[in-house]
């Protein structure tokens, strides 16, 4: 068994050299001779050569014949490793939104993969344009026939947008505060409200707790807002995102916390 002192040298040994680590990720993909390896990193053959002893010496890899092979543990340790070295590029990427901001009511799975987010794009309000975050969704809500939502307050403006889709039989799932959950139902006509209602295309979970991040997922974008550390919402900062990966991210995100509501 690794203990966490072995698991520790192992990850600083591989991480500290960009060398390995190219070399690992070519090997990942399938066994080379060295000359290959120069080839397709552009790396000199003293330096391929020196870096394939030390990764040999340390159990990394396996020469058979001309090739060399990378063991199975070595994938493990690759992935976690580059998984990782992702994850803090999405951060420092996104410092401002990421910085500050409280982030407890992200679940542990979300946090894990964290990566999802990787093609996200970070919208922020300027002085010329005051209203660019809120304009952004309320572009998507127009378009979306479906919606799943958590609204950490009310905007004017989504109970109009909610009926909208509800016209054209749309479904939509909201998560609000429970002081919230009369005025946005009211605020929907009746003859759209209740038989959207009855059939399930209109579900509003009102809680009594705490709501600390904002979350839309319509057809095919995802937008996610925090709070800053002060309580207060940051309404000039939204992540947002059209990958398939960020659907499943921030689907699976709205399910765990309406689940535990």
């Amino acid at each position: 068994m690794i203990n966490s002192y072995d698991l520790n040298n192992e990850i600083q040994f591989l991480a500290k050299s960009e060398i390995r680590l190219k070399i690992i990720g070519e090997l990942e993909k399938n066994p080379k001779t060295v000359k290959e390896l120069v080839n397709t990193t552009n790396i000199t053959y003293s330096s391929i050569s020196s870096n394939l002893v030390k990764l040999e010496e340390r159990n990394y890899v396996i020469k058979k014949k001309n090739k060399y092979h990378l063991k199975p543990l070595s994938k493990i340790y690759y992935r976690n490793l580059m998984d990782f070295k992702m994850s803090v590029d999405l951060i420092n990427s996104f410092d401002d939104f990421w910085g500050r901001h409280n982030i407890d009511q992200l679940t542990l799975d979300s946090i894990q993969n964290i990566n999802d987010l990787k093609d996200s794009e970070l919208i922020k309000t300027t002085p010329l344009d005051i209203y660019k975050t809120h304009n952004t969704i309320k572009e998507k809500m127009i378009t979306s026939k479906s919606l799943k939502a958590i609204f950490p307050y009310l905007h004017p403006e989504y109970p109009q947008l909610i009926e909208n889709i509800l016209k054209n039989n749309g479904k939509v799932e909201i998560v609000l505060p429970r002081n919230m959950f009369s005025k946005m139902i009211l605020e929907i006509n009746e003859d759209i409200r209740k038989p959207a209602t009855a059939k399930g295309d209109l579900k509003v979970y009102a809680t009594s707790k705490e709501l600390n991040l904002y979350l839309t997922l319509c057809d095919d974008t995802m937008s996610l807002g925090l709070f800053k550390n002060d309580g207060s919402f940051d309404q000039n900062r939204l992540l947002i995102s059209s990958s398939e990966k960020s659907q499943k991210w921030a689907n699976n995100l709205f399910t765990s916390i309406k689940e535990k509501m």
